[in-house]
């Protein structure tokens, strides 16, 4: 019998597949500003809504902040795509990128949560910064 010991995570061996949460709730790029703002009003705790194609593949990122500029016009935002909204769009992490890399870009980018994606632009899940912060306070 072999037992195969990997090594103790550390910052510079961390990679974004190590904090990255699953995304549970995603919308359509053809889902309304008027659906996407009513998702949020159900759930007060909810930040964002990650945005897919019909493929699967990663659009963007929206926020209850990015849409807040649609709520003194109903009438527009009933007609209105999420994907026609300014919001959060690619490149996106990537499950093997580097954690410190990752928390670089999001710092300079100033994000608070970034899609990440396969190599074929399909969602395999969401990092945040606070989960990145976290990571790197327990290794640190």
């Amino acid at each position: 019998m072999t037992l195969h010991l990997s090594p103790p995570l550390t910052a510079q061996n961390a990679s974004v597949a190590d904090v990255m949460s699953i995304c549970d709730l995603t919308i359509s790029e053809n889902t309304t500003v008027d659906e996407a703002l009513a998702i949020f009003d159900r759930d007060l705790t909810l930040q964002h809504l990650l945005v897919v194609d019909q493929g699967g593949r990663c659009e963007g990122v929206v926020t209850r902040v990015s849409l807040a500029a649609f709520l003194a016009r109903s009438w527009y935002s009933q007609r209105t795509p999420v994907r026609d909204t300014h919001h959060q769009r690619g490149p996106f992490a990537w499950p093997g990128m580097p954690l410190a890399l990752a928390a670089k870009s999001m710092r300079v980018k100033r994000q608070t949560v970034w899609p990440v994606a396969d190599e074929d632009g399909r969602l395999v899940g969401v990092l945040t910064f606070r989960s990145v912060q976290d990571l790197l306070l327990q290794v640190s």
